[in-house]
């Protein structure tokens, strides 16, 4: 459950220490995988929205790992914030048996069909975000902009949570 409150945690600070770059900045291509800011926070999305409708066999599954679903920001954080609340009712409804059990899927754009325990692709997935995110965090210091703190302590100390 941490990991899932962490991540809406740390998505939450970085869209607000985005949302003060102007348009150019939030489309410059800084170089990054995904190119823009634009770009990688709608990767982080897409993925998301991969990997959940894999959990939950439920909701879209972009085609596509660097399509870009919102160009607008205040429209992408919405989003982003709806997806984590998504995330965090899903981990919620886990048992604790849940986490052991196996879960099959596609890897993405193949036909082989791989098969891992949830609680190690869980860690993968959350992972992933906190990658990619370490990125946008670097393009907001390249765009001369604060970049706030994201390290899982940082939130372990603001909320309580695993400090006990």
């Amino acid at each position: 459950m941490m990991f899932a409150q962490y991540n809406r945690w740390a998505n939450g600070r970085l869209y607000d220490a985005v949302r003060h770059l102007g348009e150019e900045e939030f489309h410059r291509n800084l170089g990054a995988y995904f190119r823009s800011m634009n770009g990688t926070l709608n990767h982080i999305l897409v993925t998301d929205r991969i990997w959940m409708t894999r959990f939950t066999g439920e909701g879209e599954a972009p085609d596509s790992l660097d399509i870009v679903l919102f160009e607008d920001l205040p429209e992408l954080r919405e989003a982003r914030m709806a997806e984590d609340e998504r995330i965090v009712g899903f981990i919620e409804r886990l048992g604790k048996d849940d986490f052991g059990k196996s879960i099959r899927y596609k890897a993405y754009n193949r036909t082989v069909v791989f098969e891992q325990p949830l609680h190690a692709v869980l860690g993968h997935f959350f992972n992933h975000q906190t990658h990619h995110r370490g990125q946008a965090h670097c393009m907001l210091t390249q765009l001369g902009r604060e970049a706030p703190p994201l390290d899982l302590v940082y939130f372990q100390r603001d909320s309580g949570v695993g400090m006990a």
